[in-house]
């Protein structure tokens, strides 16, 4: 409450004097705790000035307890005098680099020189088309506060890097590899160990290119263990499960996704017939019109001429590995892995995701698992109306302490309320 009132004092002008003081970068209070502020992206390309703390609180600064001013930021907190918390001083270095043919910019941010070098991160993207260089991506500075290095690099086509956008995830794989060399490069010999860590569609990409980049860890926050075609048929059941749909639909629904799965991996040319049949089959029952998932509702909702015509260029002009074999590339990869997943995510459910990694667990693959139950993607917690929908509240407590202190291979639990499955 004395943070709303304090915010809610300031009039306009004082608002915007206090955002055109921020500056990306980390923040750290008298007690060690530490804030992150960052400019997100929006896909309109509008910014914003967000807040992250380490617990996993977030919001915009223009709205929260959060300001910005020169070289520190002030923090209110219920019951509490406002604090002032200096700017941390992390060394960044802007660099561009070749992927193939592709020119790509990375940034390197470095924590203070501590009594021996830090980890160095290498992060990989999720599907956002948003750039991470130049203070827009919290992650780098959420590592950096904690100790590790973090190479941070526009996805191609995105930001300053050149290319075009794609989500093929063994092209994304290669500027990973060429990512790592150059921050290796970078970092020159002001590091020890360099690892990856990807979060969302990153688990596909960075176990792609882990032996390639010579890398001596991975991280995956909320990814899958799945194809994309198994992805969209998981959260169709998942939707369909939230409105309280039998067994049976799940099962009739999963004929669907099996059918819309084959029109789109087939590039929109074939598997008409079999979609034909299950319109004809289940399209006039009440869960059928219920249908979203990644795809399948799109398709759904259009024509045979009309997918025939424009599908391609609508829904999968991203050239997409369909079939990616997300578990035999987990069995080719040599370094440790840690896997963190949303127990309630909609967006990746991870159901089954977990039990492939408790199978390759078995298998004898060095897995380590922690699952943070009632949270969806991006281990965020949430607040669910009577419809369903969701409003995203704050990123689990524990997760980004559980993630750094992996990579120092350190252990100060507990870590929120994470969970530790048995293989």
């Amino acid at each position: 409450m004395v943070a709303v009132a304090l915010v809610a004092m300031l009039d306009a002008p004082a608002r915007a004097d206090t955002l055109a003081a921020c500056e990306a970068g980390a923040y750290r209070g008298p007690a060690g705790d530490f804030v992150v502020v960052s400019q997100a992206i929006n896909p309109a390309k509008q910014a914003t000035w967000r807040y992250a703390f380490r617990d996993g609180r977030f919001g915009a600064i223009q709205d929260g307890p959060v300001q910005c001013a020169r070289g520190a930021v002030t923090v209110a907190a219920p019951g509490k005098a406002v604090e002032r918390w200096p700017r941390i001083a992390l060394r960044s270095t802007t660099t561009r680099f070749r992927s193939g043919e592709v020119t790509l910019v990375g940034e390197l941010v470095e924590p203070p020189v501590g009594r021996e070098p830090p980890p160095l991160v290498v992060l990989v993207h999720g599907s956002e088309a948003t750039p991470y260089v130049g203070g827009h991506s919290r992650t780098p500075y959420l590592l950096a506060a904690q100790g590790i290095s973090a190479f941070v690099f526009d996805k191609r086509g995105t930001g300053a890097s050149g290319g075009v956008y794609t989500q093929n995830f063994s092209r994304l794989a290669n500027d990973v590899v060429a990512a790592s060399a150059e921050a290796r490069r970078v970092a020159g010999g002001r590091y020890r160990r360099l690892g990856l860590y990807g979060g969302s569609q990153g688990g596909w990409v960075a176990p792609r290119a882990a032996n390639a980049a010579g890398a001596d860890f991975v991280v995956v926050g909320f990814g899958l263990v799945i194809t994309p075609l198994e992805e969209d048929a998981e959260q169709v059941a998942s939707e369909l499960r939230a409105r309280g749909s039998s067994d049976d639909v799940l099962g009739k629904a999963r004929k669907v996704t099996d059918a819309t799965g084959a029109v789109i991996a087939s590039h929109f040319t074939a598997g008409y017939g079999a979609l034909a049949a299950i319109r004809a089959a289940y399209g006039a029952e009440p869960w059928f019109t219920q249908i979203r998932g990644e795809f399948t509702g799109d398709v759904l909702a259009a024509d045979e001429a009309t997918l025939r015509r424009d599908g391609r260029a609508k829904y999968d002009n991203l050239d997409i590995e369909w079939r990616y074999d997300a578990v035999g590339e987990l069995r080719k990869v040599k370094a440790p892995q840690l896997w963190v997943l949303a127990g309630a995510d909609r967006e990746a459910p991870s159901a089954l995701t977990l039990a492939r990694l408790q199978g390759l667990r078995r298998e004898g693959r060095p897995l380590e698992i922690a699952v943070f139950p009632d949270t969806d993607h991006g281990i965020q917690e949430f607040v669910e109306a009577p419809d369903g929908t969701r409003t995203m509240t704050r990123v689990a407590d524990g997760y980004f302490r559980i993630t750094a202190d992996w990579i120092k291979q350190e252990q100060h639990p507990p870590y929120g309320r994470a969970v530790y499955p048995a293989p």
